[in-house]
């Protein structure tokens, strides 16, 4: 039996509508599995007047052992308890910031303990973390920091493209001192890794992009593509599955992604920009080389029409169906 568990996210967002529209359409399509609702009571509750559940589901303090698991099909609301707790729709609360750490903080330790296989993320607030006095930037170096590791890659995945990041939530003033041919080494180590084990691509064809403007014309805008890029990829050890550094614009707009297994870019917004405008409702965040399978919608917490129940669930749904295929990936290697 496979276990997925699915956090709250914000709980002033739009995170506990879209897991619950989730859960009413995969619950009765899904044999064999096993989830759980990482989520306030009182949310759960305050959500399911608007949406009622399709689905058997009971409120717990904790995950049921194993044997129950096994034996009984519904859904396992855990609730999130918070002292105080209130609904503020649209706003980054400490509270929400709290509520939504404290739900992922409980995934990992249910991953790392095996009761679950696969963690599925709504969406934070990085305001509300702060508020709550959280440093972190986001989900992937929570579970990164908890697993131990050090080397671990924030990818997206769409049907139409796969992309994945040296850098991740960092200033762009900072980019350019980040980016070493040890880091660069390590991201296409994860990357070709996880392609192989997560995706049972044995022989990926990765396309790496520049950092400057016309990949920096051999050194004549930037120097990073000759003094770091290219020696990272000619002595990573992967030459044969490598091609780049590509100017990033005619890239995209010749569509070269289309002739790529994964794109890898050199920081946040210079890969996710074209992928959201291919899937801003249908791509998947995942992270690449955690022990646990944890994927996202890549997609925020939709302040604006949180609590409006307008949200579209498509997101999550494909982060669940990642998480699934990933999750089965694992286990047949494994086996």
């Amino acid at each position: 039996m496979n276990k997925f568990v699915f956090t709250c996210g914000d709980i002033n967002g739009i995170g506990p509508e879209i897991v619950q529209k989730a859960l009413n359409k995969i619950y009765h399509a899904s044999e064999r599995a096993k989830f759980y609702f990482l989520c306030p009571a009182e949310v759960f509750e305050r959500v399911s007047e608007k949406i009622p559940p399709s689905f058997a589901y009971r409120i717990t303090d904790k995950p049921s052992g194993e044997d129950r698991a096994s034996q009984e099909q519904f859904v396992e609301v855990i609730d999130i308890k918070e002292e105080g707790l209130r609904i503020l729709p649209g706003s980054p609360t400490a509270l929400s910031g709290l509520v939504s750490y404290r739900a992922i903080k409980e995934s990992f330790e249910m991953a790392s303990s095996g009761k679950a296989d696969a963690i599925i993320t709504a969406p934070i607030s990085k305001e509300a973390l702060g508020m709550a006095g959280i440093d972190f930037p986001g989900h992937t170096e929570m579970y990164a920091r908890w697993s131990g590791l050090k080397d671990f890659v924030m990818m997206f995945i769409s049907p139409k493209m796969k992309c994945a990041l040296v850098t991740i939530h960092e200033p762009l003033r900072k980019v350019s001192k980040l980016i070493t041919v040890n880091r660069i080494q390590n991201t296409l180590r994860v990357v070709v890794s996880s392609l192989r084990r997560d995706f049972n691509l044995e022989n990926p064809k990765v396309a790496v992009l520049g950092l400057n403007p016309h990949a920096g014309e051999k050194g004549r805008i930037g120097k990073e593509e000759t003094d770091v890029i290219l020696p990272a990829l000619r002595t990573s050890g992967f030459n044969e599955f490598l091609a780049g550094p590509f100017v990033p614009d005619a890239f995209f707009a010749r569509k070269l992604y289309k002739d790529y297994d994964i794109v890898i870019g050199m920081y946040h917004d210079q890969v996710l920009i074209p992928f959201k405008m291919l899937n801003f409702s249908s791509g998947v965040n995942f992270t690449a080389g955690l022990p646990v399978v944890r994927t996202s919608p890549d997609h925020g917490t939709a302040f604006d029409i949180a609590w409006k129940f307008v949200a579209d669930e498509g997101s999550i749904m494909e982060a669940f169906n990642l998480s699934k295929k990933i999750v089965q990936s694992r286990k047949r290697r494994n086996a």
